[in-house]
């Protein structure tokens, strides 16, 4: 019996090994064939299966993402979605590389606002300028015991620098911001070290925050664009727990 085991297991292990090392060369086809015919394709950094017989995942430049067959033969620009499910495999992908840990925040760098008890936390990047973020700004007004940990992220014009400076060295800054952004009340002084907009910039550039306003909660989850009061609620609660 002991010897059957013993035999059973190096079987195992042998099989094991020869899918490894099979993977590899299909991988390695995949990415030669690829790179050789479109090279403007960027930096290959992984290709790995996916749940679907013959496609392979292709992740280029970070985050992007691309699919192709078992020799680079072909390759796929969209959405891969579990009809069983309904999940979109493609967007819970994505999510989780873009995903930045809470704790690794400048907040330094942020304009902090505590409304209640302030034991909730969420991390906004917003322009002053960004009809969306004021939007977002008068739902988030209702959201009580949280703080907010507020990027001043000017990209949309140089007047969204200049604003974005003048919060910065408001003598209070919360109010400052809510004051914009609420009742549309602006106060000119800008005369401080606002480098902090710069690293906030660099630190958004880096990890992909292409619009405003981008909301991230402490579970890394990162949410695009203006949501309601109920909606920041749900997120909040989801990432407590």
């Amino acid at each position: 019996m002991k010897k059957f085991i013993f035999q059973y297991l190096v079987i195992l292990i042998v099989g094991m090994q020869i899918t490894f090392v099979f993977a590899q060369g299909q991988e390695a086809l995949i990415k030669k064939n690829l790179l050789d015919r479109i090279p403007q394709l960027g930096k290959i950094e992984e290709i790995k299966r996916t749940p679907m017989q013959g496609l392979y995942e292709v992740r280029v430049n970070g985050t992007e993402i691309f699919y192709t067959d078992s020799e680079g033969n072909y390759l796929l620009d969209g959405s891969l979605t579990d009809t069983k499910t309904k999940k979109n495999l493609t967007e819970e992908r994505t999510d989780k590389l873009l995903a930045i840990d809470f704790k690794a925040l400048p907040i330094k760098d942020a304009v902090t606002i505590v409304r209640g008890n302030g034991e909730r936390k969420i991390a906004i990047f917003e322009d002053p300028n960004c009809g969306y973020c004021k939007r977002f700004e008068r739902e988030l007004q209702a959201v009580d015991n949280i703080t907010i940990y507020l990027f001043l992220y000017p990209i949309l014009s140089a007047e969204s620098m200049e604003k974005s400076k003048n919060v910065w060295c408001a003598r209070d800054r919360a109010k400052a911001w809510i004051d914009l952004m609420t009742k549309d009340m602006f106060t000119a002084n800008s005369n401080c070290d606002a480098a902090a907009i710069q690293r906030n910039l660099a630190f958004g550039q880096k990890n992909k925050i292409n619009g405003t306003p981008t909301l991230l909660f402490t579970d890394g989850t990162r949410v695009p664009g203006a949501i309601t009061s109920s909606q920041v609620e749900k997120f909040l609660t989801s990432s407590k727990s």
